[in-house]
């Protein structure tokens, strides 16, 4: 199964006065990860909005939060298809930092999608998205 990695490093904007990354900004590093998994299956989720009328709005996110991300660590966010229906779309996440010892294990997430119209109305995926989808789940 397909897996998208990529890195960023941790800004002072997204800590707490702890100097603790906030837990909200987890969501958008794995918003990064999923755009960018798109686009190695060969599509931009940018152009699905524009050409297709396809969007896929955020309708639950889990993450377990294992250890604390800080301001400058440098992270890995890798990013795969858990699941796939016609109007349903599953990603799952895990964030990693490199320590002594390896990649240590930061969080785990998972966000389920919705397919819709610019109408916020249920659609199935078009054809040409669902079957670099499913060919993922192989």
């Amino acid at each position: 199964m397909p897996q998208t990695t990529i890195t960023v490093r941790v800004r002072y904007a997204e800590t707490d006065q702890m100097g603790v990354v906030y837990h909200a900004n987890y969501f958008v590093w794995f918003e990064m990860g999923r755009v960018e998994f798109l686009r190695q299956l060969g599509f931009e989720y940018k152009q699905m909005e524009i050409a297709d009328d396809c969007h896929l709005p955020v309708i639950e996110a889990t993450c377990r939060y294992k250890a604390p991300a800080r301001y400058d660590e440098l992270l890995t966010i890798e990013t795969r298809l858990s699941a796939f229906r016609s109007s349903v779309v599953k990603f799952a996440y895990r964030l990693l930092r490199d320590s002594p010892g390896g990649k240590q294990l930061l969080a785990e997430a998972e966000t389920t999608h919705v397919v819709v119209d610019g109408t916020m109305q249920k659609r199935p995926l078009p054809e040409k998205y669902a079957v670099p989808l499913r060919e993922a789940l192989r």
